[in-house]
């Protein structure tokens, strides 16, 4: 099992409810192939650094997962055939990506993070 990161832009005409469908959907393929979902963040409507599909706004969503290397061919599948998946980016997380993810999660200091001017 390896450790992946998945983040997906669906497109913004999704209402609240679908958008938490779509999640569950990509959440539930991970489990049913025997991953493990490790942590989900939805960032929600985000500007788009340029158009996609006539497009300038989408749905950012992070899923971290533990899975099966040929998994990610399926999930990568299934991606381009929903018409409401704009982007998707997934990558795999080396120990010390795995590590910091952990730590920002719990909110331990990461020495990343930016100092507040007074």
């Amino acid at each position: 099992m390896n450790n992946y990161e998945l983040m997906v832009i669906f497109t913004p005409v999704l209402s609240d409810d679908e958008f938490k469908a779509e999640q569950k959907k990509y959440a539930k393929m991970v489990t049913a192939a025997g991953g493990t979902v490790v942590a989900e963040n939805a960032w929600g409507l985000k500007s788009l650094a340029y158009p996609i599909q006539k497009k300038t706004t989408g749905l950012y969503w992070v899923l971290e997962y533990t899975a099966a290397p040929d998994f990610n061919e399926k999930m990568k599948v299934q991606m381009l055939r929903d018409e409401s998946v704009l982007r998707h980016l997934c990558t795999k997380l080396d120990k010390y990506a795995v590590e910091y993810n952990a730590k920002k999660r719990s909110g331990v200091k990461t020495g990343t993070e930016k100092v507040a001017e007074v």
